[in-house]
């Protein structure tokens, strides 16, 4: 019997000894820590045939799985959740996990994507030295880029897409003499870039789009290798970047460049796309760009470029792909372009073409829109010395003119107050309008506006973590909740700087990524004003089964003074105070029209929407973020912010806000609450009826009892007036946002006039006379 059992243990034996592969012991070491991988990682569908008898290194590779081993070692691995992975569970350690990797202390190759890491990068990466590829994208890391990875001396490829990385860039990126890609899309990283980007001499591609990047460029020019720099949706600007000839993709969409395009452009021969679209970009359009010799694609939609197309202007036989829209362009579209084929994509919408297949402009349009931005050529002397003097001249000349014209219109003002009743205040019917609805004139003028909040106080804007949002609300206790409406709920919070924020919570739908949101979440970050209720930041909360978005947090500054329906209720506002307000208001309205390209409109204003600061500062805290309307309608198709269709919206549609805020007009001069349109049509007849022959005493029982005795007669006049225009039924009848600025802007200066001059007098300020 022990003879048998000894004669099966050797045949045991010989059977593992034929089966085994030379050089078992370190194959089976690294077998085993890739076995150790495969629990760490929660057995994710590439790997569920790996056992202990898997032959990784001869085994087939295919699109989830691909291990390569060179010299009886492993040297690359490649593992891919294929998007279906999802976020690992809370036991989850990713420093042990790197410690595992780092059993493969041959590996030069590593890519790791969506599968539902989580957690920041660990230090311990330094110990994989022999790294030349490294790609984690797709994952839900976060934290900084820990500075261990610039020890990976001989990296070529660092790939971190799509996670939720923040911080800066750091200096040390620039310390890998052979890094060919590099590309960290789709994060929330921020700042300036460092200068020392210009170092990276072998950089073939860099990919910085979808953060929260800003300040100007790093000058590239040294890097003769660049064919690909992405740059978009972030918030750079204002020079255009300095880059090497032998660029063959340029993405620039969505950032903060102005100024016109260098002429260097024109000789960047190996350009195949260039996309600077929804810019600030003025000047003239160089038509050398459509015949370079390699272009195929170009985008310069949404800016401010002018210049005149000629039908015979050439155009590269490659190039399928044109999108002029939204810009200032004249004359005719080349015929090279008008007759490509129905695979060509020609767009050129919004301008003042006589092509009228596309809705255009009328002429005047961009003339005028030109001269608003100062965009037109002006006739200069041959010498620089001769234009050195001519603009100095102008100069000066400008400045005297305009120092004369503020004295001169200062006097005439007051004067005016001190003569209302003889001369009645004029009313601006379409203020430097020429007939051209308030929006198309304004995009030029107040798109600086939009990320001037830092001398305001308000941070910059930022994404939040979960862990941040749950401590300020106390894990959302009850006793922080706000209120509830269609599109989520309110919670108010405290940072732990001790600064106050309100919380919006948006439940969504299991399909929607958090690149879903990207687009939405740029431009609700530009969307920054005094006079609206601003976005701080953001925060996306995760499904764990699938990783796909369970709730999008938007952070917004906290207004607790109240709403302006509530201040003048209280009666806490004078009449000096509610025209303030009013001005507040429509300066919101104004940005919300034209501060971003393309605007904002149908913002379903109330008065209870409007929130009051400590200092009575009116701030508009409901505004029409299509990434609202689109989770509301719970569809995530269709037109969206900065889409085709949104900026052919029609010239009337800015009206439906400025009707809107005839109605909180309405209740600031009656002191009534406003409820239905019904009521707004009747207390609008008592107010016309009001104005006309015997109206002062029917004036005085309309409006808020507390102002008569605090409120000239013709400052109120004014404001009726405007505010009666502002509901009218036709929405062509309305005034545009500059006029009802105007007039209100008016009828303050005829008030604190009035205040200076009247010194307290008791005579009603509704009566006919004069205040004295």
């Amino acid at each position: 019997m022990a003879s048998r059992s000894y004669f099966s243990y050797l045949l045991v034996v010989l059977i593992v000894l034929i089966l085994m592969p030379p050089s078992s012991q370190l194959q089976s070491s690294q077998a085993l820590t890739l076995l150790r991988l495969q629990r760490l990682l929660n057995f994710p569908f590439g790997l569920t045939s790996w056992d202990s008898r898997t032959d990784f290194c001869n085994a087939e590779p295919n699109p989830l799985v691909t291990v390569v081993c060179y010299e009886e070692s492993i040297t690359q691995l490649h593992i891919n959740g294929n998007n279906s992975s999802s976020r690992l569970p809370k036991s989850f350690s990713i420093d042990s996990f790197f410690t595992t990797l780092t059993r493969l202390p041959n590996l030069k190759v590593l890519s790791l994507t969506s599968l539902g890491l989580w957690g920041p990068i660990p230090a311990k990466i330094s110990r994989l030295s022999s790294l030349e590829i490294l790609n984690m994208s797709s994952n839900l890391l976060d934290g900084t880029i820990p500075s261990e990875i610039s020890h990976l001396k001989n990296l070529q490829t660092l790939i971190l897409d799509n996670n939720i990385l923040g911080g800066r860039l750091p200096e040390w990126i620039g310390s890998f003499p052979l890094m060919a890609v590099l590309s960290v899309k789709n994060n929330a990283l921020n700042g300036p870039l460092p200068v020392s980007l210009s170092s990276l001499v072998s950089l073939r591609l860099l990919v910085l789009s979808f953060n929260a990047f800003s300040g100007p460029m790093p000058d590239l020019s040294s890097l003769a290798n660049l064919q690909v720099l992405d740059l978009e949706s972030n918030f750079f600007g204002p020079q255009f970047p300095s880059l090497s000839k032998k660029v063959v993709k340029l993405f620039m969409r969505n950032n903060s460049f102005k100024g016109g395009i260098p002429s260097e452009l024109s000789s960047y021969y190996l350009l195949q796309q260039v996309d600077i679209s929804s810019n600030r970009f003025v000047g003239p359009f160089m038509p050398s760009l459509l015949s370079l010799p390699s272009i195929q694609s170009i985008n310069i939609s949404g800016n401010r470029f002018t210049g005149m197309l000629f039908p015979n202007t050439s155009c590269n036989d490659e190039l399928k792909d044109v999108d002029f829209s939204s810009n200032l362009l004249t004359g005719s579209l080349p015929t090279c372009l008008s007759s490509r084929s129905k695979d060509a994509i020609v767009l050129y919408s919004g301008n003042c073409l006589t092509n009228k297949d596309q809705i255009q402009h009328p002429n005047s349009f961009c003339q005028n829109q030109a001269f608003a931005v100062d965009l037109l050529p002006r006739k200069e002397k041959k010498t620089s010395v001769h234009k050195a003097i001519v603009a100095v001249s102008v100069g000066g000349a400008v400045v005297v003119a305009l120092i004369v014209a503020f004295l001169l219109f200062t006097a005439i003002r007051r004067g005016q107050a001190k003569s209302v009743v003889k001369r009645p205040p004029r009313r601006l019917i379409e203020h430097a309008s020429n007939g051209y609805p308030s929006k198309l004139l304004a995009d030029a003028r107040y798109i600086s506006q939009t990320m001037k909040l830092g001398a305001l106080g308000i941070p910059s804007y930022r994404s939040f973590s979960l862990d941040e949002l749950e401590a300020a609300t106390n894990n959302f206790d009850t006793t922080t909740f706000i209120g509830e409406g269609s599109l989520g709920q309110m919670y108010r919070g405290k940072l732990r700087d001790g600064s106050l924020v309100a919380i919006r919570c948006l439940k969504l739908k299991k399909q929607h990524s958090s690149q879903n949101f990207n687009r939405h979440i740029e431009l609700i970050s530009k969307l920054r004003h005094r006079h609206l209720v601003s976005a701080l930041g953001h925060c996306f909360e995760y499904y764990l089964e699938d990783s796909s978005v369970s709730t999008l947090f938007l952070v917004f500054e906290y207004v607790s003074n109240g709403t302006l329906r509530s201040n003048i209720s209280g009666q806490k506002l004078s009449w000096t105070q509610r025209i303030a307000a009013a001005i507040g208001v429509a300066k919101g309205i104004q940005f919300l029209h034209a501060g971003i390209i393309p605007g904002v409109f149908a913002n379903d204003l109330t008065i209870t929407n409007v929130l009051m600061d400590h200092n009575l500062v009116a701030k508009i805290s409901s505004y029409n973020l299509p990434v609202l309307a689109e989770i509301k309608a719970e569809v995530m198709v269709g037109t969206t912010f900065g889409s085709k269709e949104h900026v052919r919206r029609t010239l009337h549609e800015e009206k439906i806000d400025i009707y809107d805020f005839g109605v909180i007009l309405l209740e600031i001069i009656s002191g009534r609450p406003i409820t239905t349109r019904i009521d707004a049509k009747l207390l609008k007849e008592q107010l016309q009826e009001s104005i006309t022959a015997d109206g002062a005493a029917r004036t005085k029982s309309i409006v808020d009892p507390v102002l008569p005795k605090a409120c000239c007669s013709d400052s109120l006049k004014t404001v009726i007036e405007i505010c009666i225009r502002c509901i009218s039924e036709e929405p062509a009848e309305r005034p545009s946002v500059e006029d009802v600025l105007w007039n209100l802007q008016f009828a303050a200066q005829v008030q604190e006039a009035w205040r200076g001059d009247s010194n307290s007098s008791e005579d009603s300020p509704l009566s006919p006379r004069t205040p004295a």
